[in-house]
């Protein structure tokens, strides 16, 4: 059974910093790709950052060049940095794992092919 656990979400205003963190257990079929997903009250889940198991990355255009999607295997644990954060970033952030999955740049993850979630953890940004 895979489980997936995000902490380090919390309150921050326009401009600050905040990580993340998904700790994992449980087997996933290699190669897997692991995400964050976020979805704000009112709009649909979308994807933020994805890394498969060779590493490669994918960003939502959103975020890219302020958010860092990394892992430490060691650890089983994944994260995204978010720098410069906006108000427009508020909202729950959830950690996904796909199995039989490679990231390929340019191309997002769908929410549908998700196998597992975490919970989630809230970011919100004032302005």
């Amino acid at each position: 059974q895979v489980q997936l656990v995000e902490s380090g979400g919390g309150s921050v205003q326009a401009g600050g910093s905040l990580r993340i963190s998904c700790s994992k257990s449980g087997y996933i079929y290699s190669p897997y790709c692991m995400a964050w997903f976020r979805q704000a009250p009112g709009k649909e889940r979308e994807g933020v950052a994805a890394i498969g198991s060779d590493a490669k990355l994918n960003y939502a255009d959103s975020v890219k060049g302020r958010f860092t999607i990394s892992k430490d295997n060691a650890k089983n644990t994944q994260y995204l940095q978010m720098n410069s954060l906006k108000p427009e970033d508020t909202a729950m952030y959830y950690c996904a794992a796909v199995g039989s999955c490679r990231v390929r740049p340019g191309l997002p993850i769908s929410a549908a092919i998700v196998d597992y979630w975490g919970q989630g953890t809230q970011v919100t940004v004032s302005s």
